[in-house]
């Protein structure tokens, strides 16, 4: 039995107008007692502006100290799941993410509103060229990542992540949509691929 503070965390970066009140965060949170009784689930509110999204990733994995981390990112957290996993060497798994996300957003430029926070903001060329300076280049490590798409994304194109971490361990479903229907069917390989090991 793994002692409290000392077992994995799990941390989950949310997507773009999103929160850690979306719906996955709440199956892995009703998952992982049975799957991981020893995980520690970290979602940090990562807000809209993305150079204090990736600082908070950063701290939330920071805070794990001595015990093993890894990532979960969808959509635009998957983006931040890349960064940091290159930036801190941990592995991450990446869910229908944004591959390009400064390219993306171009078309989403202006007002926008968080259903979740309830907050009105703007975006701005400004958020899309701290994207672009994100972007990890030859420090992405395509061994760290686990690449989940379906492939009847309604917002991205799967092929582009699939493209862009050619090395990267893969799951692609046919169907579903950018949700990613199902979720709970991977969670487990998931955990297997960021520990490297099994929880039962």
């Amino acid at each position: 039995m793994t002692s409290p503070g000392t077992g994995p965390v799990v941390v989950y970066l949310h997507g773009f107008n999103s929160s850690p009140k979306s719906r996955k965060v709440s199956e892995l949170r009703a998952l992982l007692p049975e799957l991981a009784p020893e995980a520690e689930l970290v979602v940090p509110d990562l807000g809209f502006d993305p150079q204090r999204a990736l600082e908070r990733a950063v701290e939330a994995v920071a805070s794990a100290g001595d015990r093993p981390v890894g990532l979960i990112g969808s959509s635009m957290g998957g983006f931040f799941a890349s960064v940091v996993s290159a930036r801190m060497g941990i592995r991450a798994a990446l869910i229908n993410p944004a591959a390009w996300p400064h390219r993306l957003l171009q078309d989403h430029l202006g007002p926008q509103y968080n259903p979740y926070t309830g907050e009105h903001y703007e975006l701005t060329t400004d958020h899309t060229s701290t994207l672009e300076a994100m972007e990890p280049g030859e420090r992405a490590e395509d061994d760290r990542l686990f690449i989940l798409v379906q492939t009847a994304d309604e917002t991205l194109d799967y092929r582009e992540a699939l493209a862009k971490h050619p090395g990267a361990r893969t799951w692609i479903q046919p169907g579903g949509d950018h949700r990613f229907q199902r979720f709970e069917r991977v969670v487990p390989a998931i955990l297997a691929f960021l520990f490297q090991r099994g929880f039962r």
